[in-house]
């Protein structure tokens, strides 16, 4: 029998598409070491956390206080910064402050626009961060037409403004970030490559180019978006294009911009941050959340300690080239069965095996409510498409949006009015079969031919896959890239099971075991569920556990953008520069707009970062003076200087305008 190792591996295979170490086993990506103070980055030192200051830069005593704060949470580099020259200087003050006081930590200034400003920090701090897009460049959202010689004319004159800070740097001993945002390239870029990976890269690569020309190298690189999809696959194509080209591997600073708050920001966080932290990629990381800086650094912490025992584990046979495209989206091509796969959005499958008994009220933990009054079921946004009952028998008529799943000894006994579960060996020995839908449950081992050729002549099949591996998202994808190879085209739910974890622990570990794999394309349904040593003292703690588990499915999928089902908020996590409170505002504007499905709302601190950074968004409310917001509509000012105490309804009418906006409860639908 030919097992899953044994098959050919040159079917669409390309060797271009390497951008780590390995896609089978923890392998970090060697990078050269960047001295950053007392703190070295990269080469074999461990994964850093680090974070940024929310306070004024020009309050030196509050700045220094929340920068201890940081500190005891386990910061090992502050950001803060400095948009002029008066902040920069006053880093000095916030730095002699933290020394008078025993903490040594290095401190990053953060350059957006002021290049005079940036040559003053560099004399003074550890670190300064330059965003290529707006250093030497204004974004004004032009579309121009450079020819080469326009184009070398422009690169001329960014090497002019930006080769004084290079040689500072190399005088002082200062390290720089050069990081790219997806929101903020230029204009002469956008004309070039368009808001795409390609252009991320470029736009550092230029000014890479610049310092390797007058040989300075302690250097740090970033590849930022809000969308995650877009942040993983920079950072690869930038992997890939740095070794190509002979650059230097340079250590890589990872973070997802303006990822939110609470759960969704924790979630889109890991989405992001793990998916590369799998493939060895990333040496220092920043979880940016809409909450204080130091409740940023416990998430980072255990994000990057998931790595520190990774290597050892269960072994994952080698794959040779991966057999699709890491560096762009494209779902993995599946036929339809029932509404999974294909063009369908991925299904969320609850597990309610363990459940004794079951009533109408426990299916409210999963989106279904029954509404006595009306006889008849509601369903909101988030309500599983499936539930898997195992060996139970169904209790009493689902709603139509919910369709049943169980065990295949006890659906071959009943009326058929739900679907059948599968070991490997039940479905090669089976009598009887569903005509519209069957689940099939695969681990990698049991890939061969014989699956194979039986599942070919099934059609009406989907697979549940899982893994008991620590290594669970390489071996999972393993898995996929296997059934791509057999091109075995049936959709693939993927399935993972937790232990008792704390909340947080959880939403970041399903985010990069699962998020990490949909993220690529991979995975047509998402079933998560908790351990069998799970143990509910009563129905309530039983079905909040079930809610928990069920909204994580969906905010997963909501995180890698392969099902949008709930309004998506891109908030910047703050910093001296926000013109309000951005935690109370983004309270006040989710409380009035979380109703509405699949809107993408931004909310911005300040007009330095704001429009660049929530260029993915379909609206953006944005700090734009001391009281004053300015509306977005994508790209475009719709109104300016709205006073705050009337922003968030001047956003409302400018939703309302466009036929976007719905009254909350009108998104619950009776079925």
């Amino acid at each position: 029998m030919q097992k899953a190792s044994e098959i050919p591996q040159s079917l669409n295979a390309n060797l271009d598409f390497a951008y780590c170490n390995s896609l089978y086993e923890y392998s970090r990506r060697q990078s050269i070491e960047v001295k950053i103070g007392h703190i070295p980055l990269g080469a074999k030192n461990p994964i850093r956390i680090q974070s940024m200051t929310t306070i004024d830069t020009m309050d030196t005593q509050g700045s220094v206080a929340q920068a201890i704060r940081m500190i005891e949470a386990g910061c090992e580099y502050i950001r803060i910064t400095a948009p002029s020259i008066n902040e920069a200087k006053n880093l000095e003050n916030i730095k002699k402050e933290l020394a008078l006081r025993g903490y040594h930590t290095p401190l990053i200034a953060d350059i957006h626009f002021t290049p005079n400003a940036a040559e003053v920090a560099a004399r003074l701090v550890e670190k300064v961060r330059i965003n290529p897009g707006n250093y030497a460049d204004k974004k004004r959202f032009e579309v121009i037409e450079y020819d080469d010689a326009a184009y070398q004319e422009e690169l001329d004159r960014i090497r002019e403004r930006f080769s004084p800070l290079v040689k500072i740097c190399k005088e002082y001993g200062t390290a720089m970030r050069i990081g790219t945002n997806h929101g903020s390239l230029s204009d002469r870029i956008m004309s070039r490559y368009g808001d795409t990976p390609l252009g991320m890269v470029e736009s550092a690569l230029e000014f890479l180019r610049i310092c390797e020309d007058l040989h300075y190298y302690n250097i740090v690189l970033s590849m930022k978006a809000s969308n995650t999809q877009i942040m993983v696959q920079a950072y690869r194509l930038l992997v890939q294009k740095l070794d190509k080209e002979g650059f230097k591997p340079y250590p890589l600073h990872l973070g997802v911009t303006e990822a939110g708050e609470a759960e969704d920001g924790r979630i889109k966080s890991a989405v992001g941050i793990g998916t590369l932290l799998e493939d060895g990629l990333g040496d220092t990381i920043r979880v940016s959340l809409t909450e204080d800086p130091e409740y940023e650094l416990p998430v980072a912490r255990k994000l990057v300690d998931r790595y520190h025992n990774r290597p050892g584990h269960r072994s994952i046979l080698a794959i040779e080239a991966s057999p699709k495209n890491p560096f762009v989206y494209e779902r993995r091509k599946t036929h339809e069965v029932l509404n999974l796969g294909k063009d369908n959005v991925p299904r969320v499958i609850a597990d309610y095996s363990r459940y004794k008994s079951i009533e109408m009220d426990d299916l409210k933990a999963i989106g279904h409510t029954y509404l006595p009054a009306l006889d008849k079921w509601g369903m909101n946004d988030l309500g599983a498409d499936f539930i898997y009952l195992g060996d139970h028998e169904i209790p009493f008529m689902f709603p139509n949006g919910l369709k049943a799943i169980q065990n295949y000894k006890v659906w071959s006994t009943e009326d058929l009015n739900s679907y059948p579960f599968f070991t490997v060996d039940e479905f090669l020995q089976a009598d009887k079969l569903s005509h519209e839908l069957n689940f099939v449950l695969l681990h990698i081992d049991e890939l061969n031919a014989e699956l194979v050729q039986n599942l070919k002549s099934e059609i009406q099949t989907v697979l549940i896959i899982e893994t008991t591996n620590e290594h669970a998202m390489p071996e999972l994808r393993r898995l996929f890239f296997e059934l791509m190879r057999w091109d075995v085209s049936h959709p693939v739910v993927i399935r993972r099971q937790y232990p008792a974890l704390p909340d947080e622990t959880l939403q970041l570990y399903a985010a990069t075991d699962v998020g990490g794999l949909l993220i690529d394309g991979l995975g047509d349904g998402i079933m998560l569920t908790a351990g069998a040593e799970a143990v509910f003292e009563d129905q309530k703690a039983r079905n909040q556990t079930y809610k928990k588990y069920n909204d994580l499915a969906f905010g997963v999928l909501q995180a890698a953008r392969t099902r949008m089902s709930k309004t998506e908020y891109i908030s910047c996590p703050s910093c001296g520069r926000t013109l309000f409170d951005l935690q109370e505002t983004t309270a006040k504007i989710r409380k009035r707009t979380d109703h509405l499905k699949g809107i993408k709302i931004g909310i911005m601190g300040c007009i330095v970062n704001g429009p660049g950074e929530m260029a993915d968004a379909d609206y953006g409310y944005v700090g734009s003076g001391k009281g004053k917001i300015t509306l977005y509509r994508s790209k475009d000012v719709i109104r300016r200087s709205v006073p705050s105490e009337e922003a968030v309804d001047a956003l409302i009418e400018l939703i309302k305008e466009d036929g976007h906006w719905i009254e909350p409860g009108e998104s619950t639908s009776a079925l």
